[in-house]
């Protein structure tokens, strides 16, 4: 029988586990919460040894391990190359807020979008991160900081929604009351748009938030940035956003990245603002609308330049003016390039 992924197991699915281990059924309620604090099941003292040899053959137990940590001088950012089990590399990022610490997690090993502008795209996908190694991120920059995350992002390498069977597992094992316990409304997945994977996920009725990575205001140029476009354009992602809204009252943000010279002129901005407008607020009610404004991240493979602050402020007056909430993103890290990608695409060229 191949080894179980202690991690990934739900409270059922570990007392089940155990039972056939010839286990009483408590012996899940005692490792359930050490699992999530980071213990191995060595290192748990309440287990008896028998059950210990028998999880070294019947079950597998790893967090990722810490290859490489940046820590930023200027605002205490953490950006962590974690190592998987099998040697391949994925990136987390914990941002320090005067609300909690937030960490960025990913949730695949390279991603398979082909957004351009996108370092962890470069070199495709690799495979599907399982859900406790989407876990294990969260439990190993609490372990190696020492302190509390309380808030998630699903913003790091790889498409949430392209491994949504693992993705959905997580978040309700991240929820666990038993676990770390991380309420749904402190968690946000971002998603480049996958159309029916978004539908998927307002059936579940979860109140996490959704962040849409739009990108652009049509799709010509959405198609020309963003090959899933190209599936599904920009009103039928939109209409798909509506349907989200008005299923969960949860309130969605649009990514927008500015990209010099591609989509980030007023001209862009009256067109976004449009067709926001246009799809999202109706005669009788109004969905709130926020885009975040988000410089490019400049990354040598693209060729892409952000846009200067200037470009920047009267992209968001003309959000403003129309109605439209525009913030622009802070920027964390800036001195640890904390935006995802680099840090892999670094690890894998030797550098």
């Amino acid at each position: 029988m191949e080894p179980k992924d202690l991690l990934s197991m739900n409270p059922a699915e570990l007392t089940d586990f155990l039972t056939t281990l010839g286990e009483p059924k408590y012996r899940a309620a005692q490792m359930f919460p050490l699992l999530h604090r980071g213990l191995s099941p060595d290192e748990m003292t309440n287990l008896p040894a028998a059950l210990k040899n028998g999880l070294r053959e019947a079950g597998v137990w790893h967090l990722p391990v810490v290859r490489r940590k940046l820590v930023s001088a200027i605002d205490g950012t953490v950006k962590y190359l974690f190592a998987l089990a099998d040697g391949n590399c994925v990136e987390s990022v914990v941002m320090r807020y005067d609300h909690g610490n937030t960490v960025c997690i990913s949730s695949q090993v390279g991603c398979r979008m082909g957004c351009k502008f996108c370092a962890s795209t470069i070199g495709g996908r690799i495979r599907d991160l399982t859900p406790g190694e989407l876990l294990g991120q969260v439990i190993a920059a609490q372990k190696d900081m020492g302190e509390r995350i309380s808030n998630i992002v699903l913003m790091g390498i790889g498409e949430p929604l392209d491994n949504y069977d693992n993705v959905l597992k997580f978040l309700r094992l991240v929820n666990d009351p038993a676990g770390i316990n991380i309420g749904y409304r402190h968690i946000s997945l971002s998603t480049c748009g996958v159309v029916d994977k978004i539908d998927r996920l307002r059936e579940e009725n979860l109140p996490i938030t959704l962040s849409v990575s739009l990108h652009a205001p049509d799709d010509e140029t959405r198609s020309a940035i963003m090959p899933i476009n190209r599936r599904w354009g920009v009103d039928k992602l939109l209409s798909a956003c509506r349907a989200y809204f008005g299923a969960t009252g949860r309130r969605i943000s649009f990514e927008y990245t500015l990209i010099a010279g591609k989509n980030d002129s007023e001209a862009d901005a009256e067109k976004l603002a449009r067709v926001l407008n246009s799809h999202l607020r109706g005669k009788h009610d109004a969905m709130p609308i926020h885009v975040n404004l988000i410089p490019v991240n400049e990354v040598k493979e693209t060729g892409f330049r952000h846009s200067d602050r200037a470009a920047v402020r009267r992209f968001a007056a003309v959000l403003e003016s129309r109605g439209i909430r525009a913030t622009v993103r802070r920027t964390l890290g800036a001195d640890i390039n904390a935006s995802c990608g680099q840090l892999r695409r670094a690890e894998e060229k030797g550098e």
